[in-house]
C-alpha cells in the first residue's frame, strides 16, 4: 500500500518557502504522494450538514488555491505523485480545468492523480456558478469533457452544460490514455459515477468498518454496471491528529494495515499543522516508523 501525504497549504504556511521546503522533504524520504483539498472561497456562513462534522477552517483563513499549489509541486519534486483529495467540478470551466491539469501532467512528467468530487457547500458552489441541485449531471458531463480533450484529435462536445467543436487541445496528457480518475464521495451517485467514469474510489476519513460498507455498495454499483471490480483503485484520505499520535506507533500502523488488508492501495494522511517543523517531525514518523512496519504487515 503506497503511502502518501497533504501539503502545507492554510494558515501560517500558505507561502511558496514552506511549500518548497516541505516538497523537498518528501521527496527525499521517497514519499509515494503529495495531495491538496479543493476550496476556492469560504462562505462565512456554514450549513450544519458538513460531512466531517464542524467545518474546521474560518472564512477569513489563507488557504492557497490547489491547482496552483499541484503546478508549484510539479517543478520541485520528480518522483511523487501528485494528487487532489479532490477537485470539486464545476469550480472552473471544464475546458480550462482540462488544461490546467493536462499541464500539470506535462510539468510533472504524468505523475497526476485526478481525484474528483461533486462538492456539498451549497453556497460555495453557486457562488463559482454550480446548479448546485444538478451538480451530479453536471459533473458527470465535465469528466466527459475533459476525456474528450484529452484523447481525441478533433475534440467535440454537445451536452446540456457544454457544447464545443473544432478546436485544437494540446498538449494531451503524458499519462496514456489520461491521468486516473479517482471519484470522492459515497452516495448512490458518487458510486455510480466511479464505476462509469472513474477508475478508482478516494473515501475520505471513514473507519474500517465504514470502508466495508461502502465497499459493498461499491460492489454492487460495478456489477450493476458490469464494471470488473478488480479495475477499480481503492484509496483513502484520513487525518492523522495529535491524539491518535499520542496512542503511539502501534495503532497508527494496526489501523493502516487493517485498511491494507480490506484492500486500499493508497493512503492520503493529512497532518497539516501551523508549524512546519512539526509536519517534517511527522513526516518523518510516517515515512522513517509507520511506513516499513505497514510494508511488512
Amino acid at each position: 500500500m503506497d503511502i502518501g501525504c497533504h501539503l502545507p497549504t492554510q494558515g501560517p504556511l500558505a507561502n511558496g518557502e514552506a511549500l518548497v521546503a516541505f516538497c523537498r522533504a518528501a521527496e527525499s524520504r521517497r514519499i509515494a504522494s503529495l495531495w491538496v483539498s479543493d476550496h476556492v472561497i469560504f462562505p462565512r456562513h456554514v450549513p450544519p450538514g458538513y460531512p466531517g462534522g464542524r467545518f474546521p477552517h474560518p472564512p477569513d483563513k489563507e488557504y492557497l488555491e490547489p491547482v496552483a499549489v499541484l503546478s508549484a509541486a510539479a517543478v520541485v519534486t520528480q518522483h511523487a505523485k501528485l494528487g487532489a483529495s479532490v477537485f470539486i467540478l464545476g469550480h472552473r470551466h471544464p475546458v480550462v480545468m482540462a488544461k490546467l491539469l493536462t499541464s500539470i501532467d506535462a510539468l510533472s512528467n504524468g505523475r497526476l492523480i485526478c481525484g474528483v468530487g461533486v462538492g456539498w457547500w451549497k453556497d460555495e458552489l453557486e457562488i463559482l456558478g454550480v446548479p448546485f441541485h444538478a451538480r451530479g449531471r453536471q459533473a458527470d458531463e465535465i469528466l466527459r469533457v475533459f476525456k474528450a480533450l484529452w484523447t481525441q484529435q478533433n475534440p467535440a462536445h454537445d451536452g446540456e452544460f457544454y457544447k464545443f467543436r473544432d478546436l485544437g487541445f494540446a498538449p494531451k496528457p503524458v499519462q496514456k490514455p489520461m491521468p486516473p480518475i479517482w471519484v470522492g464521495g459515497d452516495s448512490p451517485g458518487a458510486f455510480r459515477r466511479v464505476v462509469t467514469l472513474g477508475d478508482g474510489w478516494h473515501a475520505t476519513s471513514k473507519t474500517p468498518a465504514q470502508l466495508r460498507e461502502g465497499l459493498t455498495k461499491l460492489r454492487a454499483a460495478a456489477d450493476a454496471a458490469k464494471r470488473p471490480f478488480d479495475s477499480l483503485t481503492l484509496s483513502i484520505r484520513n487525518p492523522l491528529r495529535d491524539d491518535e499520535l499520542a496512542q503511539g506507533k502501534q495503532a497508527v500502523v494496526d489501523l493502516l494495515a487493517e485498511y491494507k488488508r480490506i484492500g486500499v492501495k493508497h493512503i492520503v494522511l493529512d497532518f497539516r499543522r501551523d508549524d512546519l517543523a512539526r509536519m517534517i517531525e511527522i513526516l518523518d514518523f510516517v515515512t522513517g516508523t509507520v511506513r516499513p512496519a505497514v510494508d511488512a504487515a
